[in-house]
């Protein structure tokens, strides 16, 4: 981390991590079951938190609570958590959202108990996601798109708040289901009934706290 932060001293800002763990054989795993809950990674973790970097990080939904308990064991380290917590309706989840759903609203609360935790509100473009976007001949349009993802979106910003949200674009993977323009007049359209600072914080000045990022 030290020959990162030398190379880029004004660009590295923090590591990426994904440990994704399901026990159903169609998710792919980034990671052995538990690994939050591990000495060692949470001695790296700690490396982190003391130098100042931020963690990226990407669950599975049922992975949430474990997340929870992990923040609160790590309280210095900003954690940015990535895909609206790993919701997943596909493969074992799928046609399944009366437990799926309730799941991961419980886990997205208990993260947000923990003030070191941001959300990315993004990811939505993903098959894993279930809105079967990319099966579309023709696709879909950002007002539909808004009013589509509103009831999830609109969840984790009431869990968290406007100040530690931030949307998130996800490209080049979002481009399976359609275009860059089409994504943010989507969140454009969401966001309209939310005022104005609450806006900026979640276009951007969530993302430049979080990452620490000077525009001066």
């Amino acid at each position: 981390m030290e020959a990162l932060q030398a190379a880029g001293p004004n660009r590295f800002r923090g590591i990426r991590h994904t440990v994704t763990w399901d026990p159903h054989p169609e998710i792919e795993n980034r990671e052995r079951e538990g690994v939050l809950e591990t000495a060692d990674y949470r001695a790296g973790a700690r490396v982190l938190a003391r130098t100042g970097l931020s963690l990226d990080i990407g669950v599975c939904f049922p992975q949430l609570s474990e997340l929870a308990a992990f923040a609160k064991a790590l309280p210095d380290l900003t954690i940015i958590l990535n895909h609206l917590g790993g919701l997943t309706r596909v493969g074992p989840h799928a046609n399944r959202d009366d437990e799926v759903l309730p799941t991961w609203r419980r886990g997205i609360a208990a993260v947000a108990e923990c003030p070191n935790v941001h959300l990315k509100l993004g990811g939505i473009e993903m098959p894993r996601l279930g809105f079967d976007l990319h099966t579309r001949s023709r696709p879909i349009g950002s007002e539909e798109l808004a009013t589509s993802v509103a009831p999830i979106m609109s969840y984790c910003i009431e869990q968290f708040g406007p100040n530690r949200c931030m949307f998130e674009r996800n490209f080049p993977v979002d481009k399976v289901s359609f275009s860059h323009h089409v994504l943010f007049n989507g969140f454009k359209r969401f966001s309209k009934s939310y005022s104005a600072s609450e806006r900026a914080a979640l276009f951007h000045d969530t993302a430049a706290r979080a990452y620490r990022i000077n525009n001066a």
